[in-house]
């Protein structure tokens, strides 16, 4: 699998929704893309045809032709993926404030018991090393600002 941040693109919004089907059909034919998409959104297959082909000028799919219909497949992991766009949207907050940040996106998201127990290793495990204040990062010399 080829990672995000070696393409140079982004996904976007719409992208992503044709990505999530994809990966949770794949391989899967345009036209069950299509019926998919448009039994929840309201766009026309024009439009969806125009996704694919964006995906697959990223580099982010492959496709090979099975008589009349296309059939696509990730070149990119999903799990991979949906951690690098959190760790870009991490990367831009002040590191002062980025526990907060996990704390509540833990709070307000459905997870598993085997996930809780791997994040109990991992607190665990960063318990060892971690300083009892991460410093701002925002503005260079003025960390106790924030």
């Amino acid at each position: 699998m080829v990672k995000l941040q070696e393409k140079e693109s982004t996904i976007s919004d719409s992208e992503w929704e044709i990505m999530r089907i994809i990966w949770t059909l794949e391989p899967v034919s345009s036209t069950k893309i299509i019926q998919e998409l448009q039994a929840k959104k309201d766009w026309s297959e024009s439009t969806i045809k125009t996704l694919l082909h964006r995906l697959v000028n990223k580099n982010l799919l492959n496709t090979t032709k099975e008589g009349r219909h296309f059939v696509y497949s990730a070149k990119v992991n999903q799990t991979q993926v949906m951690t690098e766009a959190a760790q870009e949207l991490l990367d831009r907050m002040c590191n002062m404030h980025k526990g907060e940040v996990i704390l509540q996106l833990l709070a307000d998201s459905p997870i598993s018991k085997s996930d809780l127990a791997k994040m109990k290793e991992i607190i665990a495990q960063k318990e060892k090393t971690t300083p009892d204040m991460v410093p701002c990062n925002c503005l260079p010399g003025k960390e106790h600002l924030c």
